[in-house]
């Protein structure tokens, strides 16, 4: 992310963090596969401390408890200012039918089919900055 000149990265708390996460409906996601990292458009719902994904992925592509990376932004045009949140840790693919046709009814989803994972990822490491304009006053 190129952040322009008068602007600033303002590190978040892991509670406002989270917090930035339950907003926007809409991040990716991104994990490994053949030793390149993979980028996906995802939409998301977190519940209970729990971020549960919806992803154009092959399940098989994710192996069990995968570590995995999930990030999220709003930014404000034209002024570029808004934040990003990404949430790392363990994730295991929703396989039980009813739980997975409730987050299917629920999260919008770019595919169907074997390209279309829902995934539970268990947060251990969530971090975030806002992006601020620079403030400076008049005589200087």
């Amino acid at each position: 992310m190129t952040v322009p000149t008068d602007h600033r990265l303002i590190e978040v708390s892991g509670t406002e963090a989270l917090w930035l996460l339950e907003g926007p409906g809409q991040g990716r996601l991104v994990y490994v596969q053949r030793e390149l990292a993979v980028v996906r458009p995802a939409a998301h719902v977190m519940e209970y401390g729990r971020l549960v994904v919806r992803a154009p992925v092959q399940a098989a592509t994710i192996p069990g408890r995968a570590l995995l990376t999930y990030q999220v932004d709003e930014i404000r045009s034209p002024d570029g200012t808004g934040w990003t949140v990404s949430a790392h840790g363990p994730a295991d693919v929703i396989a039980d039918p009813d739980e997975a046709a409730h987050y299917r009814r629920t999260l919008p989803g770019c595919a169907h089919g074997p390209h279309d994972t829902l995934l539970r990822l268990h947060p251990q490491q969530v971090s975030g900055f806002r992006i601020a304009r620079m403030v400076t006053g008049a005589g200087r």
